[in-house]
């Protein structure tokens, strides 16, 4: 008898807390990045269209978009590019307008009412909730993937749509077959927010979580139950990462644990990655322009980049 998958039950944070579910790059063209992410080492999922429900008990609709993951151990990556004619379509292309790469950053929640509620009381007037679904197929069949979202009017945040995410089939998502890499690729442990001002930036964000902003090193930072983000000016980057932003504001990336460091270099300098490392030990891998942005991976269990 196979050991029990222990995996989707790990995803949701407990209650009253939040973690980083996952990020999206916005992409134009879905077979392109699905190139690079499989160079790169990464298992994806079967391309799914999505569909919503824009009002409690309505018919179910297209959403104008469809995606391929990632599926980490701990989070996930998401790869989402438009499909049709819609609003949601259309605020895709908008955003790859200004830059290809990752606009939306997911929290994990175990309580979506109660983070519209905050977020009403501090001035955020969330939209009302949205039920997105999609059909997963399984080793047994297939399966309704279900998720309860909240989100802001377009433009409130202004580096991307930051929302909230509550699980309610994570078995359905974390699937064994999927959450293997042959990078070793492990856990979401960080979004890099380029920003003019991280204070600003950091304490708005503060207000919209309910966690607390601090400052460390050389950025900004807020960490949740599993997960942190990371405010830096575009200066700091360019000095830490040599990465100039193609547009501000700008979600630079993200930081990935990995199970065995030296595997996962191994195997992105064997792809012909555009990898280097930095002084602190750090790997940065610059993604072609079909993704856009950079991963930087480190060891599971140390210490974030401060990038003093």
């Amino acid at each position: 008898m196979p050991a029990p998958n222990r995996i989707p039950a790990s995803q949701p944070p407990s209650p009253g807390k939040l973690n980083i579910d996952h990020v999206a790059h916005f992409v134009p063209h879905i077979d392109a990045a699905s190139v690079a992410l499989e160079q790169a080492g990464f298992t994806l999922t079967p391309f799914s269209a999505q569909s919503h429900r824009l009002e409690p008990g309505g018919p179910l609709v297209p959403a104008g978009a469809g995606n391929r993951c990632v599926m980490l151990r701990e989070g996930y990556l998401e790869f989402l590019t438009p499909t049709g004619d819609t609003p949601i379509a259309q605020q895709l292309r908008a955003a790859i307008g200004r830059y290809t790469g990752v606009h939306l950053i997911a929290l994990g929640t175990a309580a979506a009412e109660a983070d519209h509620a905050r977020l009403e009381q501090n001035g955020f007037s969330p939209l009302p909730a949205v039920a997105l679904q999609r059909e997963i197929g399984t080793p047994e069949g297939s399966g309704t993937a279900r998720f309860t979202v909240v989100r802001v009017p377009p433009g409130t945040m202004a580096e991307g749509r930051i929302q909230y995410c509550q699980q309610h089939t994570p078995e359905l998502l974390w699937q064994p077959r999927w959450t293997g890499h042959a990078n070793r690729a492990r856990g979401l442990a960080a979004v890099i927010l380029c920003v003019d001002d991280p204070q600003e930036a950091a304490r708005r964000y503060a207000r919209y979580t309910g966690l607390l902003a601090q400052v460390a090193g050389s950025l900004w930072r807020i960490d949740t139950q599993r997960g942190a983000l990371l405010f830096v000016a575009p200066e700091t980057l360019r000095r830490a990462l040599g990465m100039t932003a193609p547009s501000l504001p700008w979600i630079a990336g993200y930081v990935l644990t990995s199970d065995d460091p030296a595997a996962t270099r191994r195997h992105l300098e064997q792809a012909q990655c555009a990898l280097r490392t930095l002084p602190a030990g750090q790997l940065l891998l610059e993604w072609p322009g079909a993704l856009g942005g950079c991963v930087l991976f480190q060891t599971a269990g140390s210490a974030l980049p401060a990038f003093d």
